[in-house]
């Protein structure tokens, strides 16, 4: 798109930082398009760039040329000598972001408003390729998400600055079925690429990223010094968490309803026993030492005229053994995953939790943040060099389904390691990604604390209101946009980006794994000459081994 003059200046628009201008262009001067006027800053004539946020016809053809509608406007209009495309005047919105300045590789607002009459030409592509987005595509650090949304596909990249949307955490936002999953699989295949190499681990509650193992071995990832990106999947049975990871709170958040505060009293004394015995953080003990703890309390009988508190402490055990006494259990008394076989540079892990109830969930991704959070810190402020608590390398952790592991207005175990994270990650490498769809019932301080927004379309009008509140970035105008947006569009915001802009998502490498189930084409299926035949051939199979049984019940009862 070449650049082309699309209206005049008007005046000032209600705020500062906006003007009007007049135009008879329809096309061109969509929500969230680029224009620009000129003006001289420093004795050098800039453009300054602004983008269209409201628009509004001021003029159009009388109501009755629009009555009829099997009578084309423009002909009523040719009859009596009128140009119909004169007649059509609009009033658009533009709120004024800046100059780009080359040196900064950012906007520079100049706070010059344009004059009343002075021409307004849409920005083109080239220039807008090259001022908002932070990287250019392949470079060291950038994050190909997709392309402008008001331009041709691919006209525009929109390029994420990925030490950016890492050191300050990011958020995807969107209803079921806009896209969410598919958008974060685009930006781990950007962080897997040769250019970046991350260290990535995906908390994956439905199993919907396993398709990522694809990038293990497509030549699109390899690096021309020999790089291949390596993706690790572990699943529920593979998932093991140290029982002396666990913190007081941890243990009993996962005890049931009804625990009573007598009981939670015997269990801090028996936990602080183990905790605080001397050299006890080099020493791994396990739940039986816990439950040996809590008996070693017991006194009384219930039998005599003395029962002491030999009813609290059984119902304690009792309660306990319920959740961790467990063979194939997650908790463990000396197993755990170590971080070095979850996070590597150019490596991309899975944590499938779908077989996994959901408290536990919490805790196995609590426990973990704050292993690798303590790793980091003691890595960067100590300077080891060795052991599990050794992570010499930057991390990016990406939830989908955030609000399991920090819900709005409820108390669990995950919520306040993700706020110390979020809040003070940069400083040690540790990035947070959230993907939910329900930011209404995302902790609002820990969506607040995500710098880079992917917001795609949002419909629920709680979820647009938390949004508006928590979400600095995008401008009211853009968000209004949100029930609007078709599956594979989003608006970007934040420090990822140079400015707000909406955006086409662009087309996955690898496949996807979380489509939605086309139900009547299954039940169609479920009916075929095919499926028939094989249901057929398993009842007669069936019937044949409980026929044979039979037999040799019988012939065990004869002999």
């Amino acid at each position: 798109m070449s650049d082309s003059l699309i209206g005049t200046v008007k005046g000032p628009g209600e705020l500062p930082h906006e003007y009007l201008i007049i135009t008879k262009d329809n096309e061109k001067t969509r929500i969230g398009e680029f224009v620009f006027y000129t003006a001289n800053v420093d004795q050098e004539e800039r453009q300054i760039i602004g983008t269209i946020k409201g628009r509004k016809l001021v003029r159009n053809l009388p109501d009755a040329f629009l009555a009829d509608p099997s009578t084309p406007p423009s002909m009523i209009s040719s009859l009596i000598g009128l140009d119909s495309e004169a007649s059509e005047i609009y009033e658009i919105e533009v709120e004024t972001i800046g100059y780009f300045s080359n040196a900064l590789k950012d906007f520079v607002n100049p706070r010059i408003p344009p004059n009343p009459g002075q021409a307004i030409h849409l920005a083109t592509s080239e220039d807008l390729s090259n001022m908002l987005s932070p990287k250019q595509l392949a470079e060291t650090g950038s994050a190909h998400i997709g392309s402008l949304l008001t331009r041709d596909q691919g006209d525009v990249p929109v390029v994420l600055s990925v030490k950016d949307v890492v050191s300050t955490h990011l958020a995807i936002l969107a209803s079921t079925g806009s896209g969410k999953s598919y958008t974060a699989g685009v930006l781990v295949e950007e962080l897997m690429n040769a250019y970046n190499r991350a260290a990535v681990l995906i908390v994956d509650p439905h199993g919907e990223y396993h398709t990522m193992q694809s990038v293990h071995g497509d030549e699109q990832f390899f690096g021309k010094d020999g790089y291949k990106p390596e993706v690790k999947i572990f699943t529920p049975d593979r998932i093991k968490v140290r029982f002396s990871t666990l913190t007081e709170a941890d243990i009993k958040y996962l005890l049931p309803e009804g625990t009573s505060d007598k009981m939670n009293h015997f269990l801090s004394q028996a936990f602080r026993k183990l905790t605080d015995a001397p050299g006890a953080n080099r020493r791994m003990w396990g739940y039986h030492d816990l439950r040996d703890a809590v008996n070693e309390q017991k006194y009384g009988d219930e039998s005599s005229n003395n029962p002491g508190n030999v009813s609290s402490i059984d119902g304690l055990l009792w309660r306990l053994d319920s959740r961790f006494d467990k063979k194939d259990g997650i908790f463990s008394d000396n197993e755990h995953i170590p971080l070095q076989d979850l996070f590597a540079p150019g490596r991309c892990t899975v944590l499938e939790l779908s077989d996994i109830e959901q408290h536990e969930q919490q805790v196995i991704v609590g426990t973990l943040l704050r292993r690798v959070n303590k790793a980091r810190m003691i890595t960067v402020r100590e300077g080891v060099d060795s052991g599990e608590n050794f992570l010499d390398y930057p991390v990016f952790a990406l939830l989908e389904e955030a609000h399991r592991f920090a819900p709005a207005g409820a108390s669990v175990v995950s919520t306040n390691i993700l706020k110390q994270i979020l809040s003070e990650g940069r400083k040690f490498g540790v990035g947070i990604g959230l993907i939910t769809q329900r930011p209404g019932k995302l902790d609002q301080d820990v969506l607040s604390q995500c710098m880079t927004q992917i917001i795609m379309r949002i419909v629920n009008p709680i979820d647009q209101q938390t949004i508006a509140q928590s979400v600095e970035g995008a401008g009211r105008a853009m968000l209004d946009e949100l029930p609007a947006l078709t599956k594979g569009q989003a608006i970007i915001s934040g420090v990822g980006t140079n400015t707000p802009v909406m955006c086409r998502i662009r087309k996955r490498l690898t496949a996807h794994g979380g489509e939605t189930f086309d139900a009547p084409e299954q039940w169609l299926k479920w009916h075929s000459s095919e499926k028939k035949e094989k249901r057929e051939q398993e009842e007669a199979l069936y019937l044949k081994e409980s026929s044979d049984k039979e037999a040799e019940k019988i012939g065990d009862i004869r002999i």
